[in-house]
């Protein structure tokens, strides 16, 4: 128990580092609150399930080593991120005022959830995390390596949601202040501005 509950605390600290999807959960809160923000991070629990199975079934260690799939995923995660930058700037232009979304953004939960998916499933902080951050926890001492791996990850995805809930209710603080429609455009402008940073500095990355 202690094995896991020293992984735990190190997992939330990682989890907590502000990264694409926190911002994302941060900003959700803000703008859908905690119902629909907190059910959009079922789709980052989802993408980090997989990237745990992969890692557990030996995909992680060939992943980790090919240069040309990591270069494809940095590129497609500075793709999304750059199209969520851009989408939430244009829709700060529109002339929308009573709202401090698009008419035509996510609204759903399951829209909500979608993108947080794609974020995370893009995301090379993730990549790393199960292929060299949750490895270093794994001790023949414990069992197999991929029971390991499936222990270690299901351990970790409740300190993902932790963070993230954190974020989503930090949004959500944020949301009943009741912020001008000025003060919304900005706040969705300065949000639209790091995404579209977050993806300059993935893409230039040496990762």
């Amino acid at each position: 128990m202690s094995w896991l509950l020293v992984f735990f605390g190190a997992s939330v600290l990682i989890a907590l580092t502000p990264g694409a999807n926190n911002l994302l959960g941060l900003h959700n809160g803000m703008t859908h609150g905690v119902r629909r923000g907190l059910a959009g991070l079922t789709g980052r629990l989802a993408a980090f399930t997989l990237l745990i199975a992969a890692v557990a079934a030996g995909l992680g260690q060939l992943l980790a080593a090919s240069e040309t799939a990591l270069t494809i995923i940095k590129w497609a995660g500075a793709a999304y991120l750059l199209y969520l930058g851009l989408r939430l700037l244009w829709s700060t232009f529109r002339g929308n005022t009573t709202t401090p979304e698009l008419p035509s953004a996510p609204t759903t939960g399951w829209q909500i959830t979608r993108k947080e998916f794609g974020v995370a499933i893009t995301n090379p902080k993730a990549i790393l995390i199960f292929t060299a951050f949750v490895p270093q926890f794994a001790d023949a001492a414990h069992g197999p390596f991929p029971g390991q791996i499936a222990l270690l990850g299901a351990v970790y995805l409740p300190a993902e949601f932790l963070a993230g809930a954190t974020y989503v209710l930090a949004g959500a603080l944020v949301r009943t202040i009741r912020l001008s429609a000025r003060a919304r455009r900005t706040v969705d402008r300065g949000t639209g501005v790091v995404f579209v940073g977050l993806a300059g500095v993935l893409a230039t990355s040496n990762a």
